[in-house]
Protein backbone atom coordinates (compact mmCIF):
# COMPACT_ATOMS: atom_id res chain seq x y z
CA UNK A 1 0.00 0.00 0.00
CA UNK A 2 1.31 3.43 -0.97
CA UNK A 3 1.12 6.46 1.30
CA UNK A 4 -2.29 8.10 1.03
CA UNK A 5 -2.95 11.74 1.81
CA UNK A 6 -6.21 12.94 3.31
CA UNK A 7 -7.94 16.23 2.40
CA UNK A 8 -6.54 19.45 3.81
CA UNK A 9 -8.21 20.31 7.10
CA UNK A 10 -9.18 16.70 7.83
CA UNK A 11 -9.73 16.31 11.58
CA UNK A 12 -7.89 13.51 13.36
CA UNK A 13 -9.42 12.82 16.74
CA UNK A 14 -10.35 10.31 19.40
CA UNK A 15 -13.61 9.79 21.25
CA UNK A 16 -14.73 9.18 24.83
CA UNK A 17 -17.90 9.61 26.86
CA UNK A 18 -18.42 11.09 30.30
CA UNK A 19 -19.64 8.05 32.24
CA UNK A 20 -16.99 5.85 30.71
CA UNK A 21 -13.99 7.96 31.78
CA UNK A 22 -14.86 10.67 34.31
CA UNK A 23 -15.45 8.75 37.53
CA UNK A 24 -16.00 11.13 40.49
CA UNK A 25 -19.69 10.25 40.43
CA UNK A 26 -20.37 12.01 43.75
CA UNK A 27 -18.11 15.02 43.20
CA UNK A 28 -19.24 18.64 43.26
CA UNK A 29 -22.96 17.97 43.39
CA UNK A 30 -23.28 15.59 40.42
CA UNK A 31 -26.60 13.79 40.40
CA UNK A 32 -27.29 10.09 39.93
CA UNK A 33 -27.54 8.74 36.38
CA UNK A 34 -29.34 5.68 35.09
CA UNK A 35 -25.96 3.97 34.71
CA UNK A 36 -25.10 4.62 38.37
CA UNK A 37 -28.31 2.83 39.26
CA UNK A 38 -28.17 0.08 36.61
CA UNK A 39 -24.54 -0.89 37.24
CA UNK A 40 -25.48 -1.78 40.83
CA UNK A 41 -28.05 -4.35 39.76
CA UNK A 42 -26.48 -7.75 40.51
CA UNK A 43 -25.30 -9.38 37.29
CA UNK A 44 -26.00 -6.36 35.07
CA UNK A 45 -22.34 -5.52 34.38
CA UNK A 46 -19.40 -7.85 33.92
CA UNK A 47 -17.43 -8.50 37.10
CA UNK A 48 -19.85 -6.24 39.00
CA UNK A 49 -17.99 -3.20 37.65
CA UNK A 50 -19.37 0.34 37.89
CA UNK A 51 -18.32 3.67 36.45
CA UNK A 52 -17.44 5.02 39.90
CA UNK A 53 -13.68 5.03 39.33
CA UNK A 54 -13.56 4.84 35.51
CA UNK A 55 -10.37 6.64 34.40
CA UNK A 56 -10.65 9.42 37.00
CA UNK A 57 -10.66 11.86 34.08
CA UNK A 58 -12.67 14.37 36.11
CA UNK A 59 -9.56 14.92 38.22
CA UNK A 60 -6.88 14.06 35.65
CA UNK A 61 -8.23 15.99 32.65
CA UNK A 62 -5.23 18.35 32.48
CA UNK A 63 -2.83 15.45 32.03
CA UNK A 64 -5.18 13.81 29.56
CA UNK A 65 -5.37 16.96 27.43
CA UNK A 66 -1.57 17.07 27.40
CA UNK A 67 -1.61 13.43 26.31
CA UNK A 68 -3.95 14.27 23.43
CA UNK A 69 -1.55 16.98 22.36
CA UNK A 70 1.35 14.53 22.45
CA UNK A 71 -0.68 12.24 20.18
CA UNK A 72 -1.05 15.06 17.67
CA UNK A 73 -4.84 15.08 17.83
CA UNK A 74 -6.61 17.95 16.10
CA UNK A 75 -10.00 16.95 17.50
CA UNK A 76 -11.47 15.42 20.65
CA UNK A 77 -15.00 14.09 20.95
CA UNK A 78 -16.32 13.92 24.49
CA UNK A 79 -19.71 14.08 26.13
CA UNK A 80 -21.12 16.37 28.76
CA UNK A 81 -22.56 14.55 31.76
CA UNK A 82 -26.17 15.72 31.98
CA UNK A 83 -26.31 14.82 35.74
CA UNK A 84 -23.17 16.90 36.35
CA UNK A 85 -24.89 19.97 34.90
CA UNK A 86 -28.46 19.25 36.07
CA UNK A 87 -28.43 16.80 38.99
CA UNK A 88 -32.21 16.38 38.76
CA UNK A 89 -32.30 16.68 34.98
CA UNK A 90 -33.90 20.12 35.04
CA UNK A 91 -33.99 23.35 37.03
CA UNK A 92 -31.03 25.62 37.61
CA UNK A 93 -27.72 24.39 36.18
CA UNK A 94 -24.95 23.45 38.59
CA UNK A 95 -22.17 26.00 38.29
CA UNK A 96 -19.47 23.52 39.32
CA UNK A 97 -20.35 21.38 36.31
CA UNK A 98 -20.28 24.31 33.91
CA UNK A 99 -16.94 25.43 35.36
CA UNK A 100 -15.46 21.98 34.85
CA UNK A 101 -16.34 21.81 31.16
CA UNK A 102 -15.33 25.45 30.68
CA UNK A 103 -11.84 24.56 31.87
CA UNK A 104 -11.68 21.44 29.71
CA UNK A 105 -12.80 23.25 26.54
CA UNK A 106 -10.38 26.12 27.12
CA UNK A 107 -7.49 23.70 27.68
CA UNK A 108 -8.29 21.85 24.45
CA UNK A 109 -8.39 25.04 22.43
CA UNK A 110 -5.11 26.20 23.94
CA UNK A 111 -3.54 22.99 22.58
CA UNK A 112 -5.10 23.49 19.15
CA UNK A 113 -7.58 20.64 19.65
CA UNK A 114 -11.09 21.23 18.33
CA UNK A 115 -13.86 19.96 20.64
CA UNK A 116 -16.69 17.86 19.22
CA UNK A 117 -19.20 17.78 22.06
CA UNK A 118 -21.88 15.14 22.56
CA UNK A 119 -24.92 16.21 24.56
CA UNK A 120 -26.26 12.74 25.33
CA UNK A 121 -24.10 9.65 25.60
CA UNK A 122 -26.47 7.49 27.64
CA UNK A 123 -26.17 8.95 31.18
CA UNK A 124 -29.76 10.16 31.65
CA UNK A 125 -30.34 11.71 35.09
CA UNK A 126 -32.07 9.09 37.22
CA UNK A 127 -34.63 11.68 38.31
CA UNK A 128 -35.89 11.82 34.70
CA UNK A 129 -35.95 8.03 34.45
CA UNK A 130 -38.15 8.07 37.52
CA UNK A 131 -40.84 9.83 35.44
CA UNK A 132 -40.51 7.37 32.56
CA UNK A 133 -37.23 8.37 30.95
CA UNK A 134 -37.21 8.48 27.16
CA UNK A 135 -40.67 6.90 27.08
CA UNK A 136 -42.03 10.16 28.54
CA UNK A 137 -42.40 12.94 25.97
CA UNK A 138 -41.72 15.51 28.70
CA UNK A 139 -38.07 14.38 28.73
CA UNK A 140 -37.75 15.68 25.16
CA UNK A 141 -38.43 19.19 26.44
CA UNK A 142 -36.08 18.73 29.38
CA UNK A 143 -33.39 17.73 26.86
CA UNK A 144 -34.11 20.83 24.77
CA UNK A 145 -33.67 22.98 27.89
CA UNK A 146 -30.43 21.20 28.75
CA UNK A 147 -29.17 21.65 25.18
CA UNK A 148 -30.01 25.36 25.25
CA UNK A 149 -28.05 25.79 28.47
CA UNK A 150 -25.04 24.06 26.91
CA UNK A 151 -25.22 26.18 23.75
CA UNK A 152 -25.37 29.35 25.86
CA UNK A 153 -22.52 28.26 28.13
CA UNK A 154 -20.12 26.78 25.60
CA UNK A 155 -21.32 27.78 22.14
CA UNK A 156 -18.88 30.68 21.89
CA UNK A 157 -16.08 28.08 21.69
CA UNK A 158 -17.76 24.81 20.65
CA UNK A 159 -18.86 24.79 17.03
CA UNK A 160 -19.62 21.09 16.51
CA UNK A 161 -22.29 19.26 18.48
CA UNK A 162 -23.53 15.67 18.51
CA UNK A 163 -27.03 15.73 19.95
CA UNK A 164 -27.64 12.01 20.47
CA UNK A 165 -25.25 9.08 20.44
CA UNK A 166 -26.58 5.87 18.88
CA UNK A 167 -30.34 6.09 19.39
CA UNK A 168 -30.72 2.53 18.05
CA UNK A 169 -28.42 1.17 20.77
CA UNK A 170 -30.20 3.21 23.44
CA UNK A 171 -33.51 1.83 22.27
CA UNK A 172 -32.66 -1.80 21.61
CA UNK A 173 -30.11 -2.53 24.33
CA UNK A 174 -31.70 -0.31 26.96
CA UNK A 175 -35.42 -0.79 26.34
CA UNK A 176 -35.93 -3.93 24.22
CA UNK A 177 -33.26 -6.37 25.45
CA UNK A 178 -32.63 -4.89 28.89
CA UNK A 179 -28.85 -5.32 28.79
CA UNK A 180 -28.10 -1.59 29.08
CA UNK A 181 -29.60 1.02 31.36
CA UNK A 182 -32.43 1.42 32.19
CA UNK A 183 -32.78 -2.34 31.74
CA UNK A 184 -36.29 -2.51 30.26
CA UNK A 185 -37.74 -5.22 27.99
CA UNK A 186 -40.68 -3.75 26.12
CA UNK A 187 -40.86 -3.44 22.32
CA UNK A 188 -43.50 -0.73 22.31
CA UNK A 189 -41.57 1.23 24.91
CA UNK A 190 -38.51 0.82 22.69
CA UNK A 191 -40.21 2.39 19.67
CA UNK A 192 -41.57 5.22 21.82
CA UNK A 193 -38.14 5.89 23.34
CA UNK A 194 -36.41 5.86 19.95
CA UNK A 195 -38.93 8.32 18.53
CA UNK A 196 -38.44 10.65 21.47
CA UNK A 197 -34.65 10.42 21.10
CA UNK A 198 -34.95 11.54 17.47
CA UNK A 199 -37.47 14.23 18.42
CA UNK A 200 -35.05 15.52 21.04
CA UNK A 201 -32.39 15.78 18.34
CA UNK A 202 -34.68 17.97 16.29
CA UNK A 203 -35.55 20.12 19.29
CA UNK A 204 -31.84 20.58 20.02
CA UNK A 205 -31.17 21.62 16.42
CA UNK A 206 -33.98 24.16 16.72
CA UNK A 207 -32.49 25.44 19.99
CA UNK A 208 -29.07 25.80 18.37
CA UNK A 209 -30.56 27.83 15.53
CA UNK A 210 -32.53 29.98 17.97
CA UNK A 211 -29.40 30.70 20.00
CA UNK A 212 -27.93 32.63 17.08
CA UNK A 213 -24.85 30.41 17.17
CA UNK A 214 -22.98 29.50 14.01
CA UNK A 215 -22.53 26.00 15.42
CA UNK A 216 -23.21 22.74 13.58
CA UNK A 217 -25.26 19.81 14.89
CA UNK A 218 -25.72 16.18 13.94
CA UNK A 219 -26.54 12.72 15.31
CA UNK A 220 -23.97 9.96 15.83
CA UNK A 221 -25.67 6.90 14.35
CA UNK A 222 -24.57 3.32 15.00
CA UNK A 223 -24.63 2.10 11.41
CA UNK A 224 -24.18 -1.48 10.26
CA UNK A 225 -23.71 -2.34 6.58
CA UNK A 226 -26.02 -5.26 5.82
CA UNK A 227 -25.35 -8.32 3.69
CA UNK A 228 -27.48 -11.45 3.16
CA UNK A 229 -25.94 -14.70 4.38
CA UNK A 230 -26.77 -16.31 1.02
CA UNK A 231 -28.42 -15.46 -2.28
CA UNK A 232 -31.67 -17.06 -1.15
CA UNK A 233 -34.59 -14.58 -1.46
CA UNK A 234 -35.45 -15.19 2.20
CA UNK A 235 -31.99 -14.09 3.35
CA UNK A 236 -31.98 -11.10 1.00
CA UNK A 237 -35.33 -10.07 2.44
CA UNK A 238 -34.03 -10.51 5.98
CA UNK A 239 -31.05 -8.28 5.22
CA UNK A 240 -33.25 -5.55 3.73
CA UNK A 241 -35.67 -5.69 6.65
CA UNK A 242 -32.91 -5.60 9.26
CA UNK A 243 -31.39 -2.60 7.48
CA UNK A 244 -34.70 -0.84 8.04
CA UNK A 245 -34.67 -1.77 11.73
CA UNK A 246 -31.06 -0.74 12.37
CA UNK A 247 -30.24 2.00 9.86
CA UNK A 248 -33.14 3.46 7.84
CA UNK A 249 -35.47 3.92 10.84
CA UNK A 250 -33.05 6.62 12.01
CA UNK A 251 -31.45 7.95 8.84
CA UNK A 252 -34.71 8.53 6.97
CA UNK A 253 -36.51 10.74 9.50
CA UNK A 254 -33.41 12.84 10.21
CA UNK A 255 -32.33 13.26 6.58
CA UNK A 256 -35.63 12.85 4.68
CA UNK A 257 -38.26 13.84 7.22
CA UNK A 258 -40.11 10.51 7.11
CA UNK A 259 -39.95 7.05 8.63
CA UNK A 260 -39.49 4.20 6.11
CA UNK A 261 -42.89 2.81 5.21
CA UNK A 262 -41.86 -0.86 5.34
CA UNK A 263 -40.72 -0.51 8.95
CA UNK A 264 -43.79 1.53 9.94
CA UNK A 265 -45.97 -1.32 8.74
CA UNK A 266 -43.76 -3.86 10.47
CA UNK A 267 -43.92 -2.07 13.82
CA UNK A 268 -47.67 -1.54 13.48
CA UNK A 269 -48.14 -5.29 13.03
CA UNK A 270 -46.13 -5.95 16.17
CA UNK A 271 -47.20 -3.19 18.57
CA UNK A 272 -50.26 -1.51 17.08
CA UNK A 273 -50.74 2.14 16.02
CA UNK A 274 -47.65 4.36 16.18
CA UNK A 275 -49.55 7.09 17.96
CA UNK A 276 -46.39 8.35 19.62
CA UNK A 277 -45.62 10.02 16.26
CA UNK A 278 -47.66 13.22 16.42
CA UNK A 279 -48.46 15.75 13.75
CA UNK A 280 -45.41 17.95 13.18
CA UNK A 281 -42.93 15.60 14.84
CA UNK A 282 -41.22 14.62 11.60
CA UNK A 283 -40.83 18.26 10.63
CA UNK A 284 -38.95 18.76 13.91
CA UNK A 285 -36.81 15.64 13.50
CA UNK A 286 -35.93 16.59 9.94
CA UNK A 287 -35.30 20.25 10.77
CA UNK A 288 -31.80 20.25 9.36
CA UNK A 289 -28.72 18.34 10.49
CA UNK A 290 -25.42 19.87 9.41
CA UNK A 291 -23.58 16.53 9.38
CA UNK A 292 -24.05 12.93 10.35
CA UNK A 293 -21.80 11.08 12.70
CA UNK A 294 -21.06 7.47 11.80
CA UNK A 295 -20.10 4.93 14.44
CA UNK A 296 -18.88 1.89 12.52
CA UNK A 297 -17.60 -1.31 14.10
CA UNK A 298 -18.76 -4.28 12.03
CA UNK A 299 -21.28 -5.41 9.39
CA UNK A 300 -24.41 -7.50 9.93
CA UNK A 301 -24.65 -10.73 7.96
CA UNK A 302 -28.35 -11.66 8.00
CA UNK A 303 -30.31 -14.85 7.53
CA UNK A 304 -34.02 -15.56 7.64
CA UNK A 305 -35.20 -17.30 10.82
CA UNK A 306 -39.01 -17.50 10.93
CA UNK A 307 -38.96 -18.85 14.47
CA UNK A 308 -36.92 -15.92 15.79
CA UNK A 309 -39.02 -13.41 17.72
CA UNK A 310 -40.06 -10.72 17.13
CA UNK A 311 -38.83 -10.10 13.57
CA UNK A 312 -38.12 -13.44 11.89
CA UNK A 313 -34.45 -12.89 11.15
CA UNK A 314 -31.12 -13.50 12.85
CA UNK A 315 -27.50 -12.38 12.58
CA UNK A 316 -25.48 -15.14 10.94
CA UNK A 317 -22.14 -16.34 12.29
CA UNK A 318 -18.97 -14.67 11.09
CA UNK A 319 -17.78 -16.70 8.08
CA UNK A 320 -15.07 -19.20 8.93
CA UNK A 321 -11.59 -17.79 8.49
CA UNK A 322 -12.70 -14.15 8.69
CA UNK A 323 -10.87 -12.04 11.33
CA UNK A 324 -12.57 -10.96 14.54
CA UNK A 325 -11.67 -8.72 17.47
CA UNK A 326 -11.18 -10.02 21.00
CA UNK A 327 -14.89 -9.29 21.50
CA UNK A 328 -15.74 -11.57 18.55
CA UNK A 329 -16.81 -8.71 16.27
CA UNK A 330 -16.26 -9.22 12.56
CA UNK A 331 -13.38 -7.12 11.18
CA UNK A 332 -14.50 -5.96 7.73
CA UNK A 333 -12.83 -2.74 6.53
CA UNK A 334 -14.32 -2.95 3.04
CA UNK A 335 -17.79 -2.69 4.58
CA UNK A 336 -16.84 0.81 5.75
CA UNK A 337 -16.24 1.82 2.13
CA UNK A 338 -19.60 0.29 1.20
CA UNK A 339 -21.32 2.18 4.02
CA UNK A 340 -19.83 5.53 3.02
CA UNK A 341 -20.82 5.06 -0.62
CA UNK A 342 -24.33 3.98 0.36
CA UNK A 343 -24.84 7.06 2.55
CA UNK A 344 -23.59 9.35 -0.20
CA UNK A 345 -25.73 7.70 -2.87
CA UNK A 346 -28.91 7.52 -0.77
CA UNK A 347 -28.75 10.77 1.18
CA UNK A 348 -26.69 13.16 -0.94
CA UNK A 349 -23.80 15.45 -0.10
CA UNK A 350 -24.33 15.84 3.63
CA UNK A 351 -21.03 16.06 5.49
CA UNK A 352 -19.92 12.89 7.31
CA UNK A 353 -17.74 12.52 10.39
CA UNK A 354 -16.55 9.12 11.58
CA UNK A 355 -17.41 9.65 15.23
CA UNK A 356 -16.40 6.14 16.36
CA UNK A 357 -14.40 3.29 14.87
CA UNK A 358 -12.29 0.80 16.77
CA UNK A 359 -12.02 -2.69 18.15
CA UNK A 360 -11.29 -4.70 21.28
CA UNK A 361 -7.67 -5.83 21.25
CA UNK A 362 -6.43 -6.66 24.70
CA UNK A 363 -2.71 -6.62 23.82
CA UNK A 364 -0.78 -3.79 25.45
CA UNK A 365 1.31 -1.87 24.94
CA UNK A 366 2.39 -3.72 21.79
CA UNK A 367 -0.94 -3.96 19.97
CA UNK A 368 -0.03 -4.81 16.39
CA UNK A 369 -3.56 -5.97 15.62
CA UNK A 370 -5.00 -2.53 16.41
CA UNK A 371 -2.41 -0.97 14.12
CA UNK A 372 -3.52 -3.32 11.35
CA UNK A 373 -7.17 -2.49 12.12
CA UNK A 374 -6.45 1.23 11.91
CA UNK A 375 -4.46 0.96 8.71
CA UNK A 376 -7.06 -1.14 6.93
CA UNK A 377 -10.05 0.97 8.01
CA UNK A 378 -8.35 4.24 7.16
CA UNK A 379 -7.43 2.82 3.77
CA UNK A 380 -11.10 1.88 3.29
CA UNK A 381 -12.15 5.38 4.33
CA UNK A 382 -9.66 6.92 1.92
CA UNK A 383 -11.21 4.90 -0.93
CA UNK A 384 -14.59 6.43 -0.12
CA UNK A 385 -13.16 9.94 -0.01
CA UNK A 386 -11.50 9.40 -3.37
CA UNK A 387 -14.91 8.34 -4.72
CA UNK A 388 -16.36 11.70 -3.68
CA UNK A 389 -17.83 11.04 -0.24
CA UNK A 390 -17.51 14.24 1.87
CA UNK A 391 -15.87 12.87 5.02
CA UNK A 392 -14.29 15.63 7.12
CA UNK A 393 -12.95 13.81 10.16
CA UNK A 394 -12.13 10.52 11.87
CA UNK A 395 -12.42 9.97 15.64
CA UNK A 396 -11.01 6.68 16.89
CA UNK A 397 -12.83 4.82 19.64
CA UNK A 398 -11.35 5.29 22.01
CA UNK A 399 -8.72 7.63 23.34
CA UNK A 400 -8.07 5.38 26.33
CA UNK A 401 -9.24 2.10 27.79
CA UNK A 402 -12.38 2.75 29.83
CA UNK A 403 -15.61 1.43 31.31
CA UNK A 404 -17.32 -0.42 28.47
CA UNK A 405 -20.90 -0.43 29.71
CA UNK A 406 -22.29 -3.93 30.35
CA UNK A 407 -18.90 -5.46 29.57
CA UNK A 408 -17.22 -3.57 32.41
CA UNK A 409 -13.49 -2.88 32.32
CA UNK A 410 -12.35 -6.10 30.62
CA UNK A 411 -12.45 -4.95 26.95
CA UNK A 412 -9.62 -2.69 25.82
CA UNK A 413 -10.47 -0.23 23.03
CA UNK A 414 -7.93 2.50 23.76
CA UNK A 415 -4.97 3.98 21.96
CA UNK A 416 -3.76 4.53 25.52
CA UNK A 417 -3.57 1.78 28.12
CA UNK A 418 -5.04 2.54 31.54
CA UNK A 419 -3.90 0.68 34.65
CA UNK A 420 -7.09 0.84 36.68
CA UNK A 421 -5.26 0.19 39.95
CA UNK A 422 -2.91 3.16 39.60
CA UNK A 423 -4.64 5.15 36.82
CA UNK A 424 -1.29 5.28 35.00
CA UNK A 425 -1.58 5.99 31.27
CA UNK A 426 0.72 4.28 28.76
CA UNK A 427 0.59 5.10 25.06
CA UNK A 428 0.28 1.89 23.06
CA UNK A 429 2.08 1.25 19.81
CA UNK A 430 -1.21 1.98 18.05
CA UNK A 431 -1.30 5.40 19.71
CA UNK A 432 2.14 6.21 18.33
CA UNK A 433 1.12 4.94 14.90
CA UNK A 434 -2.04 7.07 14.99
CA UNK A 435 -0.04 10.10 16.12
CA UNK A 436 2.12 9.80 13.00
CA UNK A 437 -1.00 9.79 10.83
CA UNK A 438 -2.51 12.75 12.67
CA UNK A 439 0.65 14.84 12.38
CA UNK A 440 1.23 14.13 8.68
CA UNK A 441 -2.41 13.86 7.53
CA UNK A 442 -1.25 10.81 5.66
CA UNK A 443 -1.70 7.08 5.92
CA UNK A 444 1.87 5.77 5.63
CA UNK A 445 2.94 3.21 3.08
CA UNK A 446 3.41 -0.35 4.19
CA UNK A 447 6.93 -0.95 5.38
Amino acid sequence: MKAKRFPDGFVWGASTSAYQIEGAVDADGRGESIWDRFSRVPGAVGNGDTGDPACDHYNRWRDDVSLMSELGLSGYRFSLAWPRLFPEGTGKPLQAGIDHYDRLIDALLEKGITPLVTLYHWDLPQALQDIGGWRNREVVERFADYASTCFDAFGDRVKDWVTQNEPWIVGVLGHQLGIHAPGEKDLRGTVVAMHHLLLSHGRAVQALRASGSDGRAGVAFSLFPHYPASDRPEDIGASEASDGYVNRWFLDPVLRGSYPEDMRQHYERLIGPLDMIRTGDLDVIGSGSDFIGVNYYSPRLMRADPEREPFGWAVADVPEGEPVTDAGWHIAPSALTDLMLRLHNDYGDISIVITENGGVFNDAPHDARRIEFLRDHLDALHKAIEAGVPVRGYFHWSLMDNFEWAMGYAPRFGLVHVDYETQARTVKDSGRYYAQIARTNELPADE
